[in-house]
């Protein structure tokens, strides 16, 4: 195994990016040895305690509102097998096996805490599971995000014991035909694993985890496209003026404008406010009033990008550091601390930090979609699109239909996004018999999210086909030094829109090289 391909996981530090590199197969994962001896004396102490007869949660007693009914010792292995059965209730189209296998590891990561008490074959079976890409089948309908992902890890857990159905090389197959294909017995779990393996929030963080990572790429290639939109229609500096975003000094509105003036910086296309009065004096014409031709400010969808993206920034930055602190922490229960002679029963497994900062998320992206649903209808619409053909076309007008037809993909794209930032983690629901009467909805919004930032991913994606249609017609050649480079990289796979080809696949192109590529995860290459 390389190590640099190599993720080390302990508890205590994963990301974001190495868990989407995991689960899309760039990375393995490795157990820290530390982390592990951790494990060991935390399973040792749980096993001290099981046999001094003590009463914990979940290992000699039944599950929620049944918490009250003791099991015999002779069938406490028995009882996690029954609680992953009964609880292997989703519905729904499952999660991509990408997805699956992240959900495995923010598991693995959030166990080998060593807060869990669980076997180290466990750690090791689970770590076996991900690095041969042996993915649970897991639906995507089922959990309310309070005692965890049950429904979503009680499918996990399937995987585990060789019971239902798993992704292995691109093939949904009974898990018992691919242990026997590998060679490899499924696991017999102990007491205290199955409850250990299902509460938790590791489905809706791993969603969060993708949707975050999709998010990160969108809000860069916004500033692209708003850096681009200020070229095109030759709009007036000073809307980016550093000392102009001082005095109003949200962080993200600063690092947006800072980051377009370094786009565009060296540009022939910017309208200099020093250089406008002349310009407009010029024009002086008879009478009292007379108007001008030259903009005297830009429309908000070109002026007011920094503000606009300043709280989507934010928010995804925010977002991130709650996302990262669920996936280093130990979110099961009881949690066993074994230095402090502790089993202590409560309430980590709540899944309402995510499912808060995903509702956040998806407003945060359906504003982002706001702003550049507005600039493609700039660009098309002859009465506001300064000159440019209608509706970007190049050939006869009325003969050929240019972007019009795309435009529907971005507007009803955009309103679909607006009604999922509607909150779901307010709407909680009382169940399991009032014993869950307050629940996060996390894994709700956290689907929610994910769904909206593939919306997003369509309506972006248009954005840059109109930007490269538009600089086809002017612009092009003064351009920024940061807009100039980008423009020349995405202008090798782009050929004016002419009506001779079907759109979606120029949307199919782009959309793979925006966002399955690294071109955008750091802008300052195109400046520096």
């Amino acid at each position: 195994m390389n190590k640099a391909n190599v993720v080390v996981l302990n508890g205590n530090d994963l990301t974001i990016d190495e868990i989407v590199a995991i689960g899309v197969g760039d990375k393995q994962v490795a157990l820290d040895p530390q982390a592990l001896e951790r494990c060991r004396a935390s399973r040792k102490f749980l096993e001290e305690e099981v046999a001094a007869k003590r009463i914990i949660y979940g290992v000699n007693t039944s599950f929620g509102p049944m918490c009250n009914k003791i099991i015999d010792d002779e069938q406490i292995e028995t009882l996690q097998v029954n609680l992953i059965r009964s609880h292997a209730a989703g519905l729904g189209d499952p999660l991509k096996d990408y997805i699956a296998i992240a959900v495995m590891v923010v598991r693995l990561n959030t166990l080998v805490k060593g807060f869990s008490g669980v076997r180290i074959e466990l750690l090791e079976h689970l770590q076996w599971m991900i690095n041969q890409r042996v993915a649970a089948y897991i639906p995507e309908c089922g959990s309310v995000g309070a005692s965890g992902d049950l429904i979503h890890l009680a499918h996990l857990s399937l995987a585990i014991i060789g019971e239902g159905n798993v992704y292995y090389q691109d093939e949904l197959l009974p898990a018992e035909v691919v242990y026997e294909k590998l060679g490899r017995a499924p696991l017999r779990l102990s007491f205290k694993e199955g409850i250990a393996l299902m509460n938790g929030t590791s489905a809706m963080t791993a969603l969060a985890a993708f949707a975050l990572f999709g998010a990160r790429k969108l809000i860069n290639i916004s500033c692209v496209t708003g850096a681009f939109a200020i070229e095109i229609f030759g709009g007036i500096d000073d809307a980016f003026d550093e000392d102009l975003h001082l005095v109003k000094p949200h962080l993200g509105q600063m690092e947006i404008a800072e980051t377009i003036r370094n786009l565009y910086r060296g540009s022939g296309n910017i309208t200099l406010r020093a250089e406008m009065h002349d310009l407009i004096r010029q024009q002086t014409a008879d009478g009292p009033v007379y108007e001008t031709s030259i903009n005297v400010q830009d429309v908000y969808s070109v002026r007011c990008t920094p503000q606009v993206l300043a709280p989507v920034a934010e928010a995804i930055a925010q977002a991130v550091k709650v996302v990262e602190v669920e996936v280093n922490s130990s979110n099961d229960n009881p949690i066993i601390i074994p230095e402090r002679k502790k089993i202590i029963h409560g309430g980590n497994f709540h899944g309402q930090s995510i499912g808060f900062v995903m509702d956040m998320l998806c407003m945060a992206i359906s504003t982002l979609c706001n702003i550049s649903e507005r600039r493609t209808n700039k660009y098309l619409d002859k009465n506001l699109n300064e000159g440019l053909p209608e509706f970007l076309i190049p050939g006869t007008l009325g003969l050929t239909m240019g972007f019009m037809g795309a435009q529907y993909l971005a507007t009803s794209t955009t309103a679909e996004n607006r009604q999922l930032a509607n909150p779901v983690s307010t709407n909680s629901i009382s169940n399991n018999a009032s014993n869950q009467d307050v629940v996060s909805m996390g894994t709700v919004a956290a689907r929610k999210a994910f769904k909206s930032v593939s919306n997003a991913k369509h309506i972006i994606t248009l954005e840059v086909l109109a930007d490269l249609q538009a600089l086809s017609f002017r612009n092009a050649d003064k351009l920024g030094r940061g807009t100039g480079r980008i423009f020349q990289t995405l202008n090798k796979d782009f050929s004016q829109y002419d009506n001779s080809r079907i759109f979606h696949d120029d949307l199919v192109r782009f959309r793979k090289l925006l966002f399955s590529s690294q071109l955008f995860d750091d802008l300052s290459i195109y400046w520096d």
